[in-house]
């Protein structure tokens, strides 16, 4: 019997081995979704590709699965991390599950002078990432960092990393990302855009590209999923 369920595992993965599930899996797997002992669903582990597995035995203490084929290879995302501003609870939720369906390698809860939530549950929003790689068939799960405070971001900045930051001043105008290959960041600011302060700061940065999300101001969670959609277009797996 196969599955249509996708379970990421926090295990290396190989054909022939057999693999302890935790509680919540097996529970997830005999609880939840009812699949019964012989059914064959896909694993990933985030490095390795996704893999047939099949359930030997799940209940709410525990499961084991046996390992199967690789059925794809590990397709890794372009390196291209999100800088975010953390917004209310929700809409937080939602720009992390979006920028693992969008194709970030990492994810970056960033605190500036405007930023009005700066609570951040980072194993809730790593678990998000999780589910939402297994929901969009990804085989890779980025990272969820710390939050950090803009400036200190910015002091340690990789050199060599261009940073596209969405500039709300420019909204209305005209102008290209530049098609430059490499690493990259989107940094996106809070619902009150970012300060003049880090307005220039941000500029002075080697590798800064200010751009425009178009001639409307758009909230910040759908001002991440627009910058992605940009960046990808643009610089991205996407072409």
């Amino acid at each position: 019997m196969a599955s249509k369920v996708r379970l990421y595992l926090d295990h290396p993965l190989a054909q022939g081995q057999t693999v302890q599930l935790p509680a919540a899996q097996a529970h997830y797997l005999s609880g939840v979704m009812r699949l019964p002992a012989g059914t064959v669903l896909s694993v990933f582990d985030g490095r390795s590709g996704e893999f047939d597995a099949t359930i030997l035995q799940a209940n709410k203490r525990g499961g084991e699965l046996e390992i199967g084929e690789l059925t794809r290879p590990f397709q890794p995302p372009p390196d291209l991390w999100l800088a975010f501003a953390p917004i209310k609870k929700a809409r937080t939720d939602f720009i992390v599950e979006k920028a693992v369906e969008m194709g970030a390698a990492r994810i970056l809860p960033v605190l500036t002078e405007f930023t009005n939530s700066e609570r951040v549950r980072v194993d809730r929003l790593q678990a998000h990432a999780v589910e939402a790689a297994e929901q969009c068939g990804g085989t890779f799960v980025p990272e969820v960092a710390e939050p950090v405070k803009l400036a200190k971001l910015l002091d340690g900045w990789p050199g060599g990393r261009r940073l596209m930051f969405c500039d709300e001043r420019l909204v209305g105008e005209t102008g290209e990302l530049p098609d430059l290959p490499g690493p990259w960041a989107v940094l996106v600011g809070p619902e009150g855009g970012f300060s003049q302060a880090e307005r220039t700061r941000l500029r002075k940065l080697d590798g800064a590209h200010p751009v425009s999300l178009g001639p409307r101001i758009l909230r910040a969670d759908t001002a991440a999923v627009a910058a992605l959609t940009l960046w990808q277009h643009r610089l991205g797996d996407w072409r």
